[in-house]
């Protein structure tokens, strides 16, 4: 059993938090029983397991203190268990029929959702440009409920999604055309900006369609990301049930 928070392996899970180096090992750390769980069920590469026999019963892995176990966890209140994970590689399906792209999205919360959100729409994918956040973040991974362990999301550049055989739509606050006039029947991408300043010049370029979802309201001046991908995809989601 491990019990100094001293110990190398201990310092090796902490190295994770940071992107640069879950970047560059291929790895991030999936908490508690749930997500352990669904990394595994995903068929991801569990790395290795810690867990603390005080706080709960699991079937692998290697024994922790309680202590150890709360200086490794990225949460105030760990569950007892935590697992490194290899990162999935995923490639965009072929043919792909709606896809979210994520550009600059900040909060890695926001990216989390935006990949739950994605998933629950039957997306082909998720592509994130302009990373400011990752999608192994401890945060996106817990917002996106294990979505990010099954969908595939990668991280791409304006060309990459220029080249997509699908029509771009961009969200754009004050757009002439409302969100819900296209025709979202055939091949999709929307393609949505950051939290504050919303898609640059050079993004909204790449669209064919640029469109805003109204706002009735009088304190808010436009939508969460995370909100407004979700009503983009599951406008698309209705006009095709429709048909």
């Amino acid at each position: 059993m491990i019990t100094s928070p001293d110990n190398p392996r201990v310092k090796e899970v902490l190295r994770l938090r940071k992107s640069r180096e879950r970047r560059r090992h291929g790895l991030f750390v999936a908490e508690g029983p749930r997500e352990v769980e669904r990394a595994r069920a995903a068929g991801l590469r569990i790395v290795h397991t810690y867990f603390a026999p005080e706080l709960l019963s699991w079937d692998e892995g290697e024994e922790v203190s309680a202590r150890v176990l709360a200086r490794m966890a990225y949460r105030a209140e760990p569950e007892g268990v935590l697992a490194i994970v290899e990162i999935p590689q995923r490639t965009l399906p072929a043919e792909p029929t709606l896809v979210l792209v994520a550009v600059g999205i900040e909060k890695p919360g926001n990216l989390g959702a935006m990949a739950r959100t994605a998933d629950a729409a039957g997306a082909d994918a998720l592509l994130v440009g302009d990373a400011n956040a990752d999608p192994w973040n401890p945060n996106a991974i817990r917002a996106s409920t294990g979505a990010v362990f099954t969908l595939p999301i990668l991280e791409v550049a304006k060309d990459d999604v220029a080249n997509l055989d699908a029509q771009k739509v961009a969200a754009v606050l004050g757009a002439a055309t409302s969100h819900n006039t296209p025709d979202y029947r055939r091949p999709t991408a929307f393609l949505i900006g950051a939290e504050d300043e919303g898609l640059g010049d050079d993004w909204r370029a790449l669209a064919d369609e640029q469109v805003t979802i109204p706002m009735h309201g009088t304190g808010a001046d436009s939508l969460n990301a995370s909100a407004a991908a979700a009503v983009l995809l599951f406008e698309a989601v209705r006009q095709r049930a429709a048909t």
